[in-house]
């Protein structure tokens, strides 16, 4: 009886704090200029750096669950949104997301009733430079070393019902079709079509979806 007891207050004290801790991102997002519609729903630590002069826009009923162990998947990571200057970073209806990093240097665009699997990588740029002279280099630019300033970039397209697995990372200059499925733990280099599932490094197409699937 005690035991029942203890476990019914364990859930009880977990909701409130998940309660307090979406409220406390919601003002969190607010004060960083972040556009987002109705029930965004964020429980978690979540690293934010959002660039004044960049464009966040974020649908309505958003999941993003960070870290405290919501995800079993993903332990206790947490999760981090990093919108660079004049960036645009948008996020359509019905999207879920755990611990994942979205990276946006230029452009990253998510569409409606998206699912993405625990720990995904997004990143539209390469980071550093692939010019070894330059990575050599001290000097900044807008804020930043100058190899990481001039790291190539180019935007990541989503489309509609897309689901994502676990642990996947999905590279500069791709789209993924409407309603695809990627495996988890997959390296997205080039564009998917619509309707298929693909997996692998490099994610290749592995077959189309069919009515039965």
């Amino acid at each position: 009886m005690i035991l029942k007891i203890l476990n019914i207050l364990k859930v009880r004290i977990r909701r409130i704090i998940q309660k307090w801790s979406s409220s406390i991102n919601r003002a969190k997002f607010r004060s960083s200029n972040i556009q987002f519609g109705k029930e965004m729903n964020v429980i978690g630590k979540v690293y934010l750096d959002v660039h004044k002069e960049s464009t966040v826009t974020i649908g309505d009923n958003f999941t993003f669950l960070s870290g405290m162990g919501l995800n079993p998947l993903c332990r206790n990571l947490r999760g981090s949104i990093r919108v660079r200057r004049n960036a645009i970073l948008k996020i359509g209806n019905r999207v879920g997301m755990s611990s994942a990093c979205i990276w946006v240097k230029k452009q990253i665009e998510i569409g409606n009733n998206v699912f993405i699997g625990g720990n995904v990588i997004m990143m539209d740029n390469d980071a550093h430079t692939l010019n070894w002279q330059i990575r050599r280099s001290d000097e900044m630019e807008d804020g930043l070393p100058v190899h990481a300033s001039q790291a190539a970039s180019a935007p990541i397209i989503i489309e509609d019902d897309v689901m994502i697995g676990a642990n996947t990372i999905i590279l500069k200059g791709t789209r993924i079709g409407a309603r695809s499925v990627i495996g988890a733990g997959s390296v997205v280099t080039k564009s998917i079509p619509a309707d298929c599932i693909a997996a692998g490094n490099p994610c290749r197409v592995i077959r189309q979806l069919t009515e039965k699937d």
